[in-house]
């Protein structure tokens, strides 16, 4: 993957987290967090969750601070078995 279509993914990425935590922010924010969490669980495959933390240890990332409240409870993705 070159660069320039890596940089549109991790756009699209944080758009798309972004966008569940404007959705989540009218819930109080023990709920909101859990939304979202839950909402990048079931609803995100593998690569894209691991795409999410890459763009997550980048210092000017992008993300709500709800996504990053919420990404202590997304789980990591583990190793593609062979």
């Amino acid at each position: 993957m070159d660069s320039e279509s890596h940089k549109s993914t991790a756009t699209k990425l944080v758009y798309m987290a972004n966008q569940i935590a404007t959705f989540f922010h009218t819930q109080p924010k023990d709920e909101a967090v859990a939304g979202v969490a839950d909402h990048i669980n079931h609803f995100w495959e593998p690569r894209m969750r691991e795409q999410f933390f890459a763009i997550l240890e980048q210092e000017d990332n992008g993300f709500d601070p709800l996504v990053v409240e919420a990404a202590k409870h997304i789980r990591k993705p583990g190793p593609v078995p062979a």
